[in-house]
């Protein structure tokens, strides 16, 4: 059932940050000029605690949308948008940096990314040793 309740979560947020901002040109004239040339970004990251993301309710989400202008219910809009346009919207490039030190203790944690990135569809998960090992990928993507 938390499986259940963790995508319909997922489901409503991204639907809100993708069509949120579409709600408006059903009114334009036909000949007019599209409002935006700028392809949708819009995702939805999830935290979760556990293994996977199947076995695991989320215990955080957030909204980010980069294009035109960044925003969303992330903490940090702009810097996660200009982090995720220097990997070219590649999540599996990010890599940890340099001289970060963790401790080995096992308690997983798992961040999920749904959405759109420059018009295509995304899905992404990554699980985590521990919360420390997640915060040395990237510096704002998934500070939240």
């Amino acid at each position: 059932m938390r499986n259940t309740a963790r995508w319909a979560a997922t489901l409503a947020l991204t639907a809100t940050a993708v069509c949120g901002p579409l709600t408006g040109s059903a009114l334009a004239a036909p000949d007019a000029a599209p409002a935006s040339l700028y392809a949708p970004s819009a995702l939805v990251l999830t935290l979760a605690h556990g293994d996977t993301a199947a076995l695991a309710s989320p215990a955080r989400a957030v909204t980010l949308s980069c294009a035109p202008t960044a925003s969303g219910t992330h903490p940090a809009p702009a810097a996660a948008c200009a982090e995720l346009r220097g990997l070219n919207g590649d999540f599996d490039s990010l890599r940890a940096s340099e001289g970060v030190m963790c401790t080995k203790q096992y308690d997983p944690v798992v961040v999920t990314v749904d959405g759109v990135w420059q018009g295509k569809r995304v899905s992404y998960e990554r699980t985590f040793a521990n919360e420390c090992v997640k915060g040395s990928f990237g510096t704002s993507l998934f500070a939240f």
